[in-house]
C-alpha cells in the first residue's frame, strides 16, 4: 500500500519549527545526557507543569495539564537522573500555537485516530490529502486538559471533544485520561518484573472516550481510535525492538509496514524469524516508520540505547480479532486494516533539511471504537525504563523481547 507523509516535509518543518536549543544545549539527551532537573526547570519556566514523584523521590513525572495533559518526561533517579522524554524546547519557549501540528514532544501524548483517507479527522471534508491541508485537530492540539483528581503519584484529566471528519460525521465525545507511577507489583502484575541493582521508572496513562452524542458511531460513517504517542530522546547507539507473531506473511498481515515515507533501507530496518524480532534505528537520522497490524503484534515493544544503558519496554495492549482504523492518505478500499502498534525515526525530510526534532517514537493505538450513545472505550499506554547492571538488562531483555542486548547492539553491524 502507498502512505502520504505525515507531517515532516520540508514545508511543514518550517510551520511547526525545528528543535534549535538556547546557546549551549542540543535539545536532546543523545549527545549530554540532559538530567531530569533541568528539563523540570525549563518546564517550569515556559509551562504550567505539574511533578509526579514516588515516595522515595527516584522515579518522577513531569506531566503538563497545559498541553493536553503530556507525560513530558521522567527519570529512574531522582532530579539528578537522565531525562527520557524528548522536549522541544525552541517551540515551548515561542508560546506560538501552530495549527498544524505543536510538536511539543513529550514521551506519551493523547491523539486520537484516522488521520488519512475518508474518515479523517485531520482533513476538513473535501479538501486534498495534502500537507497544506493537514491540520492536527484542536482538542488534541492545543489548551489544557481539566484536572479532576491529583495526587502525589497520579493526575487525572477530563477534556470534551467536538470533532467532524472528512464524510461530515459529527463526534461529541469526552476524553478522559489518568497518568499514574506504577509500582513495582503493578509491574509484574503486566509482565514485567525488575531486576535487583537496576534503577527504573514505570508509568501508564489510561484513557478513556465516551460518545457524548445523541448518534451511534458506526463503520459506515467513520469510527475514531485512542492513539498514544512517546517521543524519546534518539542516540547513534538507540536500537528499537519490536517482537511479532509468526505466521505466513500477506498482503493482510505482512510482518511489517514500512511504506509510510517510502521503503526502509536494509542497513535500517532489520527482521529476524527466529524468535520473530523487528529492528529498527532510533538515531533520529533517517526519517522512516513502520508498522504492525494487531494480529502480528506481541504484547511488547521497546528500545535499548547502550550510549546511556537504557533499556524501554511499552506494554502494548491489542485486540487481534478487533478493527484499527487506516491513516493512509488517500480515499481508502480497506478503512479498517489499519496498523495496531507504530514506530518512527526523526530525520531530515530531504537532504539537507533540518529534522523535527531529533527523536524516536514508540506508539500503539485503541481498535476503532463503534459506541453507542453513553458508551465507553478505553486505552493503556504503559511505558517503562531501567538502567543499571548489564547482566540484569541482558536478562530482562530477553525474558521481554526474546532477545538479548549483544543480538540488540549487533543488528545492524
Amino acid at each position: 500500500m502507498k502512505y502520504a507523509p505525515c507531517v515532516l516535509t520540508a514545508a511543514v518543518l518550517l510551520l511547526i519549527g525545528c528543535n534549535r536549543a538556547p546557546a549551549g544545549k542540543t535539545g536532546g539527551a543523545a549527545e549530554e545526557g540532559i538530567m531530569f532537573k533541568d528539563d523540570a526547570a525549563f518546564l517550569k519556566a515556559h509551562t504550567q507543569v505539574v511533578i509526579l514523584t514516588d515516595a522515595a523521590g527516584q522515579a518522577q513525572l513531569a506531566v503538563n495539564p497545559d498541553l493536553q495533559g503530556r507525560i513530558m518526561t521522567s527519570t529512574a533517579s531522582g532530579p539528578d537522573g537522565l531525562s527520557f522524554g524528548w522536549i522541544n524546547r525552541e517551540r515551548l519557549a515561542s508560546g506560538e500555537n501552530n495549527a498544524h501540528m505543536n510538536a511539543f514532544g513529550g514521551e506519551d501524548r493523547f491523539w486520537l485516530g484516522p488521520e488519512g483517507g475518508q474518515f479523517s479527522i485531520f482533513f476538513k471534508k473535501g479538501d486534498p490529502f495534502d500537507l497544506e491541508h493537514w491540520f492536527t485537530p484542536p482538542p488534541i492540539n492545543e489548551g489544557a486538559f481539566d484536572i479532576v483528581e491529583q495526587a502525589p503519584g497520579k493526575i487525572v484529566f477530563r477534556k470534551p471533544m467536538h470533532l467532524v471528519n472528512y464524510s461530515g460525521t459529527v463526534f461529541d465525545l469526552e476524553a478522559s485520561r489518568e497518568v499514574a507511577l506504577l509500582t513495582a507489583d503493578e509491574l509484574v502484575g503486566l509482565g514485567v518484573v525488575p531486576p535487583a541493582g537496576v534503577r527504573w521508572v514505570a508509568f501508564h496513562s489510561q484513557n478513556a472516550i465516551r460518545n457524548a452524542g445523541t448518534e451511534a458511531w458506526t463503520r459506515e460513517t467513520g469510527l475514531l481510535s485512542i492513539w498514544i504517542l512517546g517521543m524519546f530522546n534518539p542516540s547513534p547507539a538507540t536500537t528499537i525492538v519490536v517482537p511479532f507473531r509468526s505466521g505466513p506473511e500477506s498482503a493482510h498481515f505482512p510482518i511489517v509496514n514500512d511504506a509510510y515515507f517510502g521503503k526502509v533501507p536494509a542497513d535500517r530496518l532489520a527482521v529476524r524469524h527466529d524468535p520473530g524480532v523487528i529492528f529498527f534505528k532510533g538515531d533520529g537520522l533517517y526519517r522512516s516508520k513502520i508498522g504492525i497490524v494487531a494480529r502480528r503484534a506481541s504484547p511488547f515493544i521497546g528500545s535499548y540505547d547502550a550510549a546511556h544503558g537504557v533499556l524501554t519496554v511499552v506494554k502494548v495492549s491489542v485486540d487481534a480479532a478487533a478493527p484499527y482504523v487506516n491513516s493512509m492518505w488517500e480515499i481508502q478500499a480497506q478503512p479498517y486494516a489499519g496498523d495496531a502498534v507504530n514506530s518512527y525515526n526523526d530525520g531530515p525530510a530531504s537532504p539537507g533539511a533540518k529534522p523535527l526534532g531529533p527523536f524516536y517514537e514508540l506508539e500503539t493505538s485503541s481498535p476503532a471504537a463503534a459506541l453507542k450513545p453513553g458508551e465507553t472505550m478505553s486505552h493503556r499506554h504503559v511505558t517503562a525504563h531501567f538502567q543499571g547492571d548489564r547482566a540484569a538488562l541482558e536478562d530482562l531483555a530477553r525474558t521481554i523481547f526474546g532477545v538479548g542486548l549483544d543480538e540488540i547492539q549487533a543488528a545492524f553491524r
